[in-house]
């Protein structure tokens, strides 16, 4: 038993760091990676089976802190724990009952992990369920496709948004799965936030949805738009001949790096009146975009968090690297366990965080939520 115990989580250790790295051991791909494998350090650790050696592996930039093993940790947990958190970082069912079933025959066989792994979906209703603030500074949308089985196997969008209070605390807000993205799904999700006692929201970021901004403002319609000037710059740059390319989204740039609104302006002007002749519908697809520059209408220390959902897109792509060996989900419900779980750890991470230039910007915030309560 020992022996089996020492050699999955050996492997598993091997597998964190393959998902860190994103790289496969010897693939030509991480060649030029910036980072890569640098060998082990041995640690023990005390199970009721006995005394275990593992194996830690590290990467040659010292980045890596591998979550398999919680650190300082000498001993384990009921075997039960032990299972829960196996899924939780992304083994599947299947992997956890060959694991345990070496170990245990068929005491441990894949329904009994099965069954185990359904404990987490009481923190998925209590996730739904919780207490929300009444308002909310800003709030990132966006969807993330993920694979997901309903008799065949089809990618899904995953609907997630994060919020951040006045206070600059941030955390994944609530999320929602659906076959598609549209403005109407979000939509729907935006009224059920409202019902939920959410009543005013400064600031919605999101990417180009069409639709979005009216689907925004049917619930909040005191609410402001910011699309994501990222996307916008993205959507340019697949518009324009590559001989063009770096040199015009070098002027869009000034326009969102801009010290102010009048400035930003300016440097719209000068962006139009340069390429108008060359690109005629795609500059005047930007010039006549309403939402393009919202964020300068709020305070400057926050500017540079609130103008692209860089912000929700970076952690969409950490849960996309934990489900990468996953492959995919056998239902709905495995696909809401499994994210609640990271919603949880990233909610808990930053819960005595101030995000970034929110500390200098509260006592703006908190007179624009009370011009927005007064209807001024």
């Amino acid at each position: 038993f020992r022996r089996h115990l020492e050699e999955a989580i050996n492997q598993l250790l091997k597998h964190e760091l393959t998902v860190f790295l994103d790289y496969e051991p010897y693939e030509r791909k991480g060649v030029h990676s910036g980072n890569s494998r640098n060998g082990f350090y041995d640690r023990t650790f005390k199970t009721e089976y006995g005394e275990l050696q593992l194996r830690i592996p590290r990467d040659r930039n010292g980045e890596f802190q591998q979550q398999t093993v919680a650190p300082y940790k000498r001993s384990n947990d009921t075997l039960e724990q032990f299972v829960i958190h196996l899924y939780e970082k992304g083994i599947t069912t299947d992997e956890i009952a060959h694991l345990i079933e070496r170990m245990y025959g068929h005491h441990y066989t894949k329904q009994t992990v099965s069954n185990l792994t359904k404990l987490v979906a009481e923190d998925v209703q209590a996730f739904h369920e919780r207490k929300l603030e009444n308002r909310y500074a800003c709030i990132y949308l966006d969807a993330t496709q993920i694979p997901i089985r309903r008799n065949t196997v089809e990618k899904e969008s995953v609907y997630i948004a994060i919020w951040i209070t006045e206070d600059g605390i941030k955390e994944v807000l609530d999320f929602t799965i659906a076959p598609t993205e549209s403005a109407h799904v979000w939509e729907e999700w935006m009224q059920e936030l409202y019902h939920r006692g959410v009543a005013d929201v400064l600031l919605f970021i999101s990417d180009g949805l069409t639709g979005m901004t009216d689907a925004i403002h049917r619930v909040y319609p005191k609410a402001k738009h910011q699309v994501c000037c990222v996307h916008v710059a993205r959507n340019i740059a697949k518009k324009v001949r590559v001989k063009d390319r770096a040199e015009i989204l070098s002027d869009f740039k000034t326009v969102y790096h801009a010290i102010d609104k009048k400035e930003a302006l300016q440097a719209l002007e000068q962006f139009q009146s340069k390429w108008k002749k060359t690109y005629p519908r795609v500059i005047d697809a930007v010039v006549k975009n309403e939402q393009l520059l919202t964020f300068y209408e709020f305070p400057t220390s926050i500017r540079r968090s609130i103008y692209s959902t860089n912000l929700i897109e970076a952690f969409n792509k950490e849960i996309k690297r934990y489900i990468k060996r996953k492959e995919q989900f056998p239902n709905e419900e495995a696909l809401e366990r499994f994210l609640v779980t990271r919603f949880l750890e990233y909610n808990h991470k930053f819960s005595m965080r101030c995000h970034r230039g929110f500390d200098q910007a509260k006592p703006e915030l908190v007179a624009m939520f009370e011009s927005l309560e007064n209807g001024t």
